[in-house]
């Protein structure tokens, strides 16, 4: 598969031009919203449930606003929020943004980073690095920040879009040589008899110095910077809840804690929401930069992406 090839080659959408995209002040002039409806849609993972909790259960409000919750897989969020602007606050992957960049800015919370861990390059035989680079591996999508490591790792890599909750039962199969994975198939692959060939957040921390960005939150600019800033505010409300309220906040995300007991489901949730979670930090947001930088650069993202963080 060639490098400079888009991951939205099939998708319908145009591809958006990163020099028409508007800075967040120029947002200034718009009527903000004041109050009303706010659609929020995450991935039905224990992590983000864990992080939207406050919101969810009502535990966290903010007068004149009333939250509505939709949860999807995270290459459907990718595409609606590339596709049609959709959501108000949405679930992405780092590797979407520069593409959904002129209808979204970054949230400035409820990141997902890995911190020397992250999506792994797993099969049933223990292949080395070279011989890895040369097989078919499944992926969870070309859209996810997990896609854009393992490109930036193996440029010449030969890649299928499997959903991410079928890439160990079809490597299991035998109809892929490796899988990419992603989610708590971090913490339970080796429960099927796998092998780990290579974690990619290990890899992007020894190749930068920085941790692995893997997922964010993505508010849209149409609603005026007021909004925008009260909104994310709240997400930052509901994350604190959440870590203040460990067991309230665990036991509800366990609906969505796939193929994990307790213990696995808040180690998992541990990893992934934190006190970065609440503000990425310089070096998170530096890696944030480098991460599409790097993609630009190597010709797997086609437009530089320009990053406004908002609260």
């Amino acid at each position: 598969m060639s490098t400079a090839q888009s991951p939205l080659e099939s998708a319908t959408a145009t591809k958006p031009s990163a020099s028409t995209q508007a800075p967040l002040d120029d947002f200034d002039d718009l009527a903000p919203k004041r109050g009303g409806d706010i659609s929020i849609a995450h991935s039905p993972d224990s992590d983000d449930a864990f992080m939207f909790y406050g919101l969810a259960t009502n535990k966290v409000r903010v007068p004149g606003f009333k939250f509505h919750h939709t949860l999807t897989d995270i290459e459907t969020l990718n595409r609606r929020a590339i596709d049609e602007a959709f959501y108000d606050v949405t679930a992405i992957s780092f590797h979407a943004y520069p593409y959904m960049q002129d209808n979204y800015a970054l949230m400035a919370c409820g990141g997902s980073v890995g911190e020397g861990y992250g999506p792994m390059i797993v099969a049933r035989h223990p292949y080395s690095l070279d011989e890895i680079k040369k097989i078919r591996v499944a992926i969870p999508g070309t859209l996810t920040t997990a896609y854009l490591t393992l490109k930036i790792f193996a440029p010449e890599i030969e890649t299928v879009a499997v959903p991410f909750d079928r890439i160990i039962p079809e490597v299991l199969a035998g109809n892929y040589d490796a899988g990419l994975i992603i989610h708590e198939g971090q913490l339970t692959y080796s429960h099927s008899g796998l092998h780990k060939i290579l974690d990619l957040g290990q890899w992007w921390r020894e190749q930068t110095g920085l941790p692995l960005p893997l997922g964010g939150n993505a508010i849209k600019r149409s609603l005026g910077q007021a909004t925008m800033l009260t909104v994310t505010q709240a997400l930052r409300d509901s994350i604190q809840h959440a870590l203040d309220n460990r067991e309230a906040a665990l036991e509800y995300a366990m609906q969505f804690a796939r193929d994990l007991d307790t213990r696995l489901a808040d180690k998992f949730v541990g990893m992934y929401v934190n006190d970065r979670t609440l503000n990425y930090g310089e070096d998170g947001k530096e890696a944030i930069r480098k991460l599409l930088a790097m993609g630009h650069e190597r010709g797997i993202i086609p437009d530089a992406a320009k990053i406004d963080f908002v609260g």
